[in-house]
């Protein structure tokens, strides 16, 4: 799961990590928010499952973070927003977007 989260979030990943172009296409679909907002569910869910099998109270803190990304990208899905990059982090910066 933090292993697609990074590549996803982290635009830095893709250009120092080398990576296939089938892995590369799989990722891009992830640059809208309804697919983002789609995959935070699935992990959140994932993490909500195991927390009430394992019961461990640092996966709250997970379950919790995952849900709120969700919420935040489902937000700006439906308010049409594009996710913004940083170029601190190798992204296209903020600056592009507005």
């Amino acid at each position: 799961m933090a292993f697609f989260l990074v590549f996803i979030e982290i635009p830095l990943c893709m250009k120092c990590c080398p990576t296939s172009a089938k892995f590369d296409n799989f990722l891009t679909q992830f640059q809208n928010s309804f697919f983002r907002a789609a995959a935070y569910v699935v992990f959140a869910i994932l993490m909500w499952l195991a927390f009430g099998i394992g019961g461990r109270t640092l996966q709250v803190i997970s379950a919790l973070t995952l849900t709120a990304a969700a919420g935040s990208y489902m937000v700006a899905a439906l308010r049409h927003q594009t996710p913004a990059s940083s170029t601190l982090t190798g992204g296209t910066g903020v600056s592009t977007i507005v």
